[in-house]
C-alpha cells in the first residue's frame, strides 16, 4: 500500500504527458477535444495495448499514434451497441418464454404461488419488489389526478388527461381498475424485472420440467440457458455502464453444450488467450440465441461488417481463433445472406 499522490492535470498538460511517453499526436486540437469529451482516464485502458507493459512510466511502443487509441475506443463502443442489440432481443424473448409457459401451466398469477419456486429462491423479495412498484405507481397516479382536477380547464379535457395518465403504464392502469388480486398478472410482472432478476427467477423455478420447457424455445438444455442468462447479465451491465468489452476477461464463465460446435481451443497460440474467457464466447452464444429468437435478423452479417470496418482490431485479444469464420454459427449467416 502507498499514498496516492498523482496531481490533476489540465487537458493541455495531459497531451504533453502523452507525448513525453512517446505517443504521436498529429492533430492536437482534435486530440484535446477528445480528452475534453471522453477523458484521459476513460481512454487509458485503450492505451495499454500500445504501451510497454514492463515499463512503469507507461511508455508507448514506437510508432503508436493517438488516432489508434481513439479508433480502438470507437470500435469498442460499436461492439457494445452491437452486443446490446442482441441481448435486448434475448431478454425480451426470455420474458415471453418464461411467462408463456408458466401462465398456461399455473395461471395468470403464477408468480404469487411460492410453491412454483425452489426453497433457495427469495420469493419474498420478488413480491416486495412488485408490491413497491404498484404502490409507487398508485401514489404517482393519485398525485397526477389531484393536480389535473385543480386545473380550470373544462371537465371533458380533465377527464381525458386523467385517462391518459392512467394508461401511462400497465401498473397504473391495474391499480386504478382492479383490487384483486393485489398484483398484476405474470405477463406484466416479467416486463419490469431486470435481466439479472429474470435470470434468478428462471434458476429459482421449482420444477426441472418447467425450466426444460422454457429452454426448448432456445434449443439448449435448461442448465445451459441458466448459465447463459447469468453470463449475459454480467455482459449487459458492462455495456450499460459503457465499460471496456473488446479484450476484457469474462469473470462469469458460461457453461457450453457438449456438441463439437461448442468445443473451443483452451488457449490460443502463441498469445495464450483463452477464448472461453473473452468476448468471443459471448458472441458465439448470442449468435446461437439470435438464430432462435430472430432468425431473419442480419445481426451476424452486421458483425462481420463491424470487423471489416475496423481491420486493425486485434481479434486474438478478443479470443477469436484464426479459423473463426469457418465456425457453423458464423457460416450460416454468411452463406444465406451473401
Amino acid at each position: 500500500m502507498k499514498t496516492f499522490n498523482k496531481p490533476a492535470l489540465p487537458v493541455a498538460n495531459q497531451l504533453a504527458l502523452l507525448r513525453e511517453r512517446g505517443l504521436t499526436i498529429r492533430n492536437e486540437v482534435r486530440a484535446e477535444r477528445y480528452l475534453e469529451v471522453i477523458s484521459s482516464f476513460r481512454l487509458s485502458p485503450y492505451m495499454r495495448p500500445f504501451q510497454d507493459a514492463n515499463c512503469e512510466n507507461h511508455t508507448f511502443h514506437p510508432g503508436s499514434e493517438f488516432k489508434q487509441i481513439v479508433d480502438l475506443y470507437a470500435f469498442d463502443r460499436e461492439l457494445r451497441l452491437f452486443v446490446m442489440d442482441a441481448i435486448e432481443r434475448v431478454e425480451v424473448a426470455t420474458r415471453a418464454a418464461i411467462n408463456n409457459h408458466m401462465a398456461v401451466q399455473y395461471g395468470a398469477h403464477w408468480f404469487m404461488n411460492e410453491c412454483n419456486f425452489g426453497q433457495y429462491y427469495r420469493h419474498d423479495l420478488l413480491i416486495d419488489e412488485i408490491q413497491r412498484k404498484i404502490d409507487d405507481e398508485k401514489e404517482n397516479l393519485n398525485r397526477d389526478i389531484i393536480a389535473i382536477e385543480r386545473k380550470t380547464t373544462n371537465e371533458t379535457l380533465r377527464q381525458q388527461q386523467i385517462e391518459n395518465r392512467t394508461r401511462d403504464n400497465y401498473f397504473r392502469f391495474y391499480a386504478h381498475c382492479y383490487d384483486s388480486p393485489a398484483l398484476p398478472p405474470g405477463w406484466a410482472i416479467v416486463e419490469i424485472l431486470s435481466l439479472g432478476a429474470l435470470s434468478r427467477l428462471f434458476r429459482g423455478l421449482a420444477k426441472d420440467n418447467d425450466r426444460k420447457e422454457i429452454a426448448k424455445q432456445f434449443d439448449i438444455p435448461h442448465e445451459i440457458l441458466q448459465s447463459w442468462l447469468h453470463t449475459l447479465t454480467f455482459v449487459r451491465n458492462l455495456c450499460a455502464h459503457h465499460s471496456r468489452l473488446w479484450n476484457r476477461e469474462i469473470s462469469i464463465l458460461p457453461r457450453l453444450p457438449r456438441s463439437p460446435n461448442w468445443q473451443l481451443p483452451p488457449r490460443l497460440v502463441p498469445s495464450q488467450v483463452q477464448p472461453m474467457r473473452r468476448v468471443y464466447v459471448v458472441l458465439l452464444i448470442l449468435s446461437h440465441l439470435m438464430e432462435q429468437v430472430s432468425p431473419d435478423s442480419e445481426w451476424r452479417i452486421r458483425f462481420r461488417k463491424l470487423l471489416k470496418d475496423h481491420p486493425e482490431t486485434n481479434l486474438t485479444m478478443m479470443g477469436f481463433p484464426s479459423d473463426w469464420e469457418q465456425h457453423p454459427l458464423w457460416k450460416i449467416a454468411g452463406s444465406s445472406h451473401a
